[in-house]
């Protein structure tokens, strides 16, 4: 049968995708391509297209002996969210409300939901737990939030079952470097970090350091994005073994300053880039940790590359196979 993976050209859907490939799964990929790319998708067919497209979901499903659905297909901006929010309503409300209707006609029975510890908000101590009041501070975690109320009300009245994974900040790269972020003009600080000290940025905006924490920059709970898709293949065996509904974190269960991170990267890279302090965004938590033991337990998950290091590594390892890259395609005349 075949898992369905919408925005599987986007950074964390391809690596999932990837490792579903690798386990010998059927894998079929719908993604609009605007800020997904198609090289990531290394397994599966692709079809260009958008999930708000009825239609397009019917004819799949139609055409597909469709198991499960692992849904990615999202805009995951918080400045712009709190700028164009209406954008985030759309494309992470609307739009999965088109896809659960599909899931729904069509009796699809598993469904793997891509949301974010953003719908925390502020949490107490900085840390969130599944129990943790659900309180978001910006357009992004509300609109994930209505996402995953959907799912909760679609469960009490039909037989689809699903796996909800609240990620925390994911970073990283495929340890083979074979994909990993390609977006341009992304916002994650570890990617930004890699590209200021191979000189593709002026430098590094530190976005508030009066925060109450200890050196006064916001605190975020780091999970490489190898570790991440193991869970979602874990969500997956779950499901199949006909577990219930369910709610996850997916973090490690502590966390690192901006200011950490960017020590880091320069001492990984060996460059001391600039960095420039800037007032706070609006819509940002000074600390956001993640309580994690459940999944822990519950799947079985033993994340394997739980340090710092490692994920640094990883990220400026593929921006400079992205850099390598882009200077081929340039002396060749292409258009990277």
């Amino acid at each position: 049968m075949t898992i369905l993976v919408t925005g599987g050209a986007g950074y964390i859907g391809s690596h999932v995708v990837r490792m579903l490939g690798e386990a010998g799964e059927r894998i079929l990929i719908v993604d609009d391509l605007s800020t997904g790319i198609a090289d990531s998708v290394l397994y599966g067919d692709l079809v260009v297209g958008d999930i708000d497209d009825a239609g397009l979901l019917d004819q799949l499903f139609e055409q597909h002996d469709i198991e499960a659905v692992m849904h990615f297909a999202a805009s995951t901006i918080v400045p712009e969210s709190v700028e164009n929010p209406l954008k985030y309503y759309r494309n992470n409300a609307a739009n999965t409300l088109t896809l659960l209707q599909a899931c729904k006609q069509h009796g699809v029975g598993q469904f793997v939901f891509s949301s974010t510890a953003a719908v925390y908000g502020i949490p107490e101590n900085g840390i969130a737990s599944e129990r943790s009041a659900l309180r978001p501070i910006n357009p992004y975690g509300l609109t994930k939030l209505h996402a995953e109320q959907m799912l909760v009300d679609l469960s009490r009245t039909s037989d689809i079952r699903h796996v909800t994974l609240r990620y925390f900040n994911v970073a990283g790269a495929d340890p083979q470097y074979r994909i990993g972020q390609s977006t341009k003009k992304a916002t994650l600080l570890i990617k930004v970090a890699c590209e200021a000290a191979l000189g593709q940025r002026d430098g590094v905006d530190i976005f508030g350091t009066d925060y109450p924490t200890p050196d006064g920059t916001g605190v975020r709970d780091y999970i490489h994005v190898e570790d991440l898709t193991a869970a979602h293949l874990k969500a997956l065996e779950y499901l199949r073994d006909g577990g219930n509904t369910v709610t996850l974190n997916c973090g490690y269960g502590h966390g690192y300053s901006v200011r950490e991170v960017l020590d880091e990267v320069r001492r990984a890279s060996g460059v001391d880039f600039e960095c420039r302090v800037a007032p706070r965004r609006a819509g940002d938590p000074p600390t956001l940790i993640a309580e994690c033991q459940q999944i822990r337990e519950l799947f079985g998950w033993q994340p394997r590359l739980d340090r710092l290091e490692t994920i640094v590594e990883h990220a400026l390892a593929w921006e400079r196979k992205l850099l390598d890259r882009s200077q081929v395609s340039t002396d060749s005349g292409v258009d990277p």
